[in-house]
């Protein structure tokens, strides 16, 4: 059903609902969705929570992942998503947006816009994707005021810590760090960037019982886990944060060259959705029922007249 029927809306608050499904006793999985349409989809294949990547958002505005975008551009992808699936998602919120204040202002605006766990990464700006090379890190205990800071402004947003230093100051910064972060309030922590599977372990072995989330992206420096092996290292949470991106931008790129080819979309229909399959992702059909539903309106006739009470 779609988004604005109350039956199919969860009472619990975002923040509550992922934090239930952090605990759970598997790893939660969480796929990438740049778009409302991608977050319906991936609901539809049974995901129980999503992730909203800085990557793919700017990319899909045409923009690099270099800390450009806004607060409010990026609640207009949380409005998205939240009102299209109704499942609880990670957003990336890269630096915080600034400092202290400006974290706090962020919180509360995800949350507003419907988020419900966030994360935040000890970069400088201009930050840059975990997985490339001369990344600038803030000083730790800047880092940590602004995990402060988010912990002071939610109401049930969780928090992750992302720590980029295992690239820079190897294993021992990147945990000293998340033992920092995680004194400043920081729910759980991501280690970005991890090479092979015996980093993935270490960190899970000096962390223990703290909350782990593994970055699975395409194209990087981590190499080939699946969820399963992620588990079994001692993580709590994967994201596959750009893939539906990936997959969409190279589909279209198919398209757009088979249209400059053959005059036309004639060979590409195969690999198009449908307009069945399209009305029944977006639940067409069912806003019809709603639409049916409304009872007519009755326009009165005219306006009644004021009885007269002449001799009365």
């Amino acid at each position: 059903m779609p988004y604005l029927v109350a039956a199919d809306l969860s009472l619990q608050a975002p923040g509550r609902r992922f934090r239930d499904l952090v605990a759970r006793p598997h790893i939660l999985p969480m796929p990438g969705a740049h778009n409302g349409m991608a977050a319906l989809q991936a609901k539809a294949a049974g995901f129980e929570a999503l992730y909203l990547s800085g990557a793919a958002m700017t990319a899909s505005m045409g923009l690099p992942d270099l800390g450009i975008i806004t607060v409010e551009d990026v609640c207009f992808f949380v409005r998205q998503l939240a009102r299209a699936a109704g499942l609880p998602i990670l957003v990336d919120g890269d630096t915080g947006y600034g400092e202290a204040l400006n974290v706090m202002h962020m919180v509360r605006c995800f949350e507003d816009a419907g988020a419900a766990a966030v994360q935040i990464e000890d970069q400088l700006l201009p930050k840059k994707c975990g997985h490339l090379n001369d990344k600038k890190l803030a000083d730790a205990h800047d880092m940590a005021t602004k995990v402060a800071a988010a912990a002071t402004a939610r109401r049930d947003l969780y928090i992750i810590a992302r720590t980029d230093a295992a690239a820079s100051e190897g294993i021992d910064g990147a945990v000293a760090r998340a033992k920092l972060y995680l004194q400043a309030g920081a729910d759980a922590i991501f280690p970005e960037a991890l090479t092979d599977a015996e980093m993935f372990r270490e960190v899970a072995r000096r962390l223990p019982g703290v909350p782990l989330l593994a970055n699975m992206t395409e194209f990087g420096r981590t190499p080939f886990f699946t969820a399963a092996e992620f588990e079994a290292m001692g993580y709590r949470m994967v994201i596959w944060p750009v893939s539906s991106l990936r997959v969409a931008n190279k589909a279209q790129e198919k398209l757009y060259a088979a249209i400059a080819r053959d005059g036309g979309t004639q060979n590409m229909l195969d690999e198009m959705q449908t307009r069945a399959e399209l009305y029944d992702a977006i639940g067409y059909h069912d806003y019809e029922a709603l639409d049916q539903s409304i009872v007519k309106t009755v326009v009165p006739d005219g306006m009644p007249q004021k009885k007269s009470t002449v001799g009365a």
